[in-house]
């Protein structure tokens, strides 16, 4: 008996080892799917509960909204798209200001 630890996948076929790098990669992405739904989870309700101080701070609410709501808009309607552009352009001239 040694300490070394044996690498089982460098006794497996090819395609074994392809299988078993697909199934940990998968593993990894729904980690970080959960970890990312917990922190938006998260964001979401300190958005809701924060009061804002500012138009500053309500400018960033009201970025993290339009941008779900422009995420949700099929590609083809180039109006809205355009508005909400327009409306991300305001607030970045306004700050300025």
């Amino acid at each position: 008996m040694t300490d070394v630890p044996v690498d089982l996948d460098k006794h497996r076929g090819m395609a074994a080892q392809k299988a078993t790098d697909l199934r940990r990669a998968l593993a990894e992405v729904e980690s970080n799917v959960r970890q990312l739904r917990e922190r938006e989870a998260d964001l979401e309700h300190r958005l809701m509960t924060v009061p804002s101080a500012s138009w500053s701070e309500a400018a960033v609410k009201a970025r993290y909204l339009l941008n779900l709501y422009a995420a949700s808009l099929p590609t083809e309607d180039t109006r809205h798209r355009a508005l909400v552009s327009a409306l991300f352009d305001d607030f970045a001239r306004l700050e300025e200001s």
